[in-house]
């Protein structure tokens, strides 16, 4: 498959291969995503993540990965407590603002 030279917009994700977390025979190769432009439109405020224990897949747990143009704004984290494999997480933040209160493991980064 290829998806080349091309530009989306207001669209809900970018360029990505969703998959299952479940057992499965299927299979994805062969892929080329190039040249593609995706327009930075959307504004995500007074969103609240709250009561939220879990494992994560990966180090950073929490990540805020916004646009500079449109920052998020806003954002709630209460009582949150995610590990990665048997360790304290990690969060990221990147043009994001908000609060914290209660318990929160990985420490906020708002």
């Amino acid at each position: 498959m290829i998806v080349k030279t091309v530009k989306f917009t207001r669209t809900d994700n970018g360029v990505r291969i969703k998959t299952w977390g479940r057992p499965s025979n299927e299979f994805v190769k062969n892929v080329l995503f190039q040249h593609v432009a995706m327009a930075s439109g959307l504004k995500v405020s007074d969103v609240t993540y709250q009561d939220i224990h879990g494992t994560s897949a990966t180090e950073v747990a929490v990540k805020f990965d916004c646009s500079s143009k449109n920052p998020c704004s806003g954002i709630k984290l209460q009582d949150v407590k995610l590990t990665y494999s048997n360790q304290i997480a990690e969060a990221s933040c990147q043009n994001a603002g908000g609060t914290s209160q209660g318990y929160l493991q990985p420490e906020s980064c708002l």
